[in-house]
């Protein structure tokens, strides 16, 4: 087995050889000049005890070994190829001998270090931005005027800084930029960056949005293959610091923050089944979800044509109405149904011809019960089964503990207002609804004058909670996809919670909320770059998979972030101050991610000439 090792022996375990003394082998690098060009080999070697001491002996050589010869030297001028996924130029012909080493004689009490940025989240958001082609596509579509910074690069910079450290306009102007490597690999000085042409950058990049979906819907296929039978659609909110006066989108409405205090809007999100974004709308802040289906579905057929695309919904998005709105405009649907439609289905929840999907999740296909030609697929679940059991029995402890309070005090006249009854019951039901259900409770009065009692009846319907109880973990769901197996069925269905997980990305790691702009039109632009950020994680995140990396963008992130360039000081003799730009070695865990991402790092310095420092230095 290989082991690493910081020399250029690698030492190969050997207990396992019938040899007649102890030994250990070695992988051993050999390097040799011929004609000014250095050739490297490798080596098997071992080492044997013999009557004069250790020696060491060559078995074979083995020429070059993958992943063990020196690691390519990139300069400052090969980022940009480097970015863009393009490998080395092979080498010419004719190409001259490189360059003699300089050498110089420098005060080793007078090196310093200055101009430490953050390097390497900014260089792998850069790389997925080219990769994506995003950096050609903004060039082409945003037009360039007078300005001094092309709009295609404030772009840029503003989804790079809601990608790597979620800020507003103004902190990457007065901190964020100034503290990373952009004005090395953007060529944009950070004097140049001022919030006024930040957000002048969120004009220009809005009218695109719809150019920009398109293309990425594009990208994707290329890159990952990417298929688009499937559309998963979604609707989240986020709310506002402020009234949101100049928006007339920013409403009050049911708030998936816990803000309902807050003005919000209402985002529609669509994407594929890996969770990659396709699309996105924004909706006013008191729309419920059933109401965005067929507004959201007509716009994606207007944009992309009228292609046989299978759109999947949770319950929450799906009315008789919209079910009827699809069928009417030719569309397929895989939709989660409403809990009591499994009503219907009571029979064959008790039959026990399930299908395991996977460990504790059984499937069942059932025709639809009038005779259409939708396809029901029953589905249980232990673990939610579990879950939703505990929840219900908690809310009715909490419900007839409070009911139970409300009674005794009408029994001892400590209530005696059956209006305030009335308000305490209706608030106790709401607080437990889950629970509301399963009881009847009836105020009566008795007696008159200062005899007057309440007394308060609580029914409970015990044949309704051995439902609930029996149907805990179980749904139901509704398509005319005319695949018949029950389990792709479920695991179709099952990728929505990509797009859960894509809402939380956007909201906790992309600081999509609060919303601090007061204009629709930028309120809208901050969303799509919110939309770009959530592109360029989910990319990392597709591309790390498919490079056998797991699926944690944000740990990568941070560690790469702890990757600096600087510029190295070295006073020579000839009283002249070298400057040398560096990039920080990466440790040998982060460099094997980095490898298995083919993006090496700069390797080679660069000398700055003329540098004047300033204070941001």
């Amino acid at each position: 087995m290989l082991k690493s090792a910081c020399s250029a022996d690698y030492p190969l375990e050997n207990r396992g050889l019938n040899c007649n003394n102890f030994c250990t082998m070695y992988l051993r690098r050999r390097c040799r000049n011929k004609g000014g060009v250095q050739y490297e080999s490798w080596a098997l070697v071992e080492s044997v005890r013999t009557e004069r001491g250790p020696r060491q002996r060559t078995v074979v050589t083995v020429g070059k070994l993958p992943g063990l010869d020196a690691e390519e030297k990139i300069g400052w001028e090969e980022i940009g190829r480097v970015l863009d996924g393009k490998p080395a130029p092979a080498a010419s012909l004719f190409e001259q001998a490189p360059d003699i080493p300089s050498w110089a004689t420098v005060n080793l009490k007078g090196i310093q270090v200055e101009r430490l940025r953050h390097f390497g989240d900014v260089y792998l958001g850069l790389a997925l931005w080219k990769r994506l082609g995003l950096e050609e596509f903004c060039d082409k579509h945003i037009p360039s005027g007078r300005e001094e910074v092309p709009w295609s690069v404030m772009a840029t910079v503003l989804s790079l800084a809601r990608f790597c450290a979620p800020s507003s306009e103004l902190q990457i102007a007065d901190s964020w930029y100034n503290k990373t490597a952009l004005d090395d690999l953007l060529g944009v000085p950070a004097e140049k960056i001022n919030d006024d042409r930040l957000y002048r950058a969120l004009d220009a990049l809005l009218p695109h949005k719809d150019n920009l979906c398109k293309h990425l819907q594009q990208r994707y296929g290329e890159l990952f293959g990417t298929k688009f039978e499937f559309l998963i659609y979604d609707i989240t909110s986020t709310y506002f610091e402020g009234m949101g006066k100049a928006n007339p989108q920013a409403k009050r409405g049911y708030s998936r923050d816990s803000r309902p205090d807050c003005v919000q809007v209402c985002i529609g999100l669509v994407a594929s089944v890996e969770g990659l974004p396709l699309a996105f709308e924004v909706f006013d802040g008191n729309r419920t979800d059933v109401t965005t289906v067929e507004e959201m579905v007509e716009l994606m057929q207007n944009k992309y044509g009228k292609a046989e695309r299978i759109w999947v919904m949770d319950r929450g998005m799906v009315s008789e109405e919209n079910i009827e709105s699809l069928q009417s405009c030719g569309a397929r649907y895989l939709v989660g149904t409403p809990k009591a439609m499994l009503r219907k289905f009571e029979h064959e929840l008790i039959d026990k011809d399930w299908q395991e999907v996977q460990h504790g999740v059984e499937v069942k296909l059932c025709q639809a019960p009038d005779g259409t030609e939708e396809s029901f697929v029953l589905c249980r679940s232990e673990g939610r089964k579990v879950k939703e059991t505990a929840i219900l029995n908690r809310f009715i402890t909490r419900l007839e503990a409070g009911l139970d309070k409300l009674k005794e005090q009408a029994e001892k006249g400590r209530l005696r207002d059956r209006q305030k009854a009335d308000r305490r019951i209706g608030r106790l039901l709401e607080r437990n609804s889950r629970a509301a259900a399963l009881f009847d409770i009836t105020v009566e009065e008795q007696g008159t004058g200062l005899q007057k009692r309440l007394k308060v009846v609580i029914k409970k319907h015990e044949d309704r909670y051995e439902w609930l109880l029996s149907t805990s973990g179980s749904y139901l769901l509704r398509t005319n996809w005319k695949e018949k197996d029950p389990r792709e069925i479920w695991k179709t269905y099952i990728q929505l919670t990509q797009v859960e997980d894509a809402f939380r990305t956007a909201k906790s790691d992309l600081g999509m909320r609060p919303i601090y702009h007061h204009k629709a039109d930028r309120t809208q632009a901050h969303i799509l770059v919110c939309f770009l950020a959530l592109v360029l994680w989910r990319t990392l995140q597709q591309w790390m998979e498919c490079s056998g990396l797991g699926t944690a963008p944000r740990k990568l992130i941070e560690e790469l972030r702890e990757l600096r360039s600087l510029d190295v000081l070295l006073p020579s003799r000839d009283n002249k101050t070298i400057r040398l730009r560096v990039v920080s070695t990466a440790p040998p865990g982060l460099k094997i991610l980095l490898q298995r991402l083919k993006l090496p790092l700069p390797n080679r310095p660069k000398v700055i000439e003329n540098v004047v420092p300033t204070l941001a230095d």
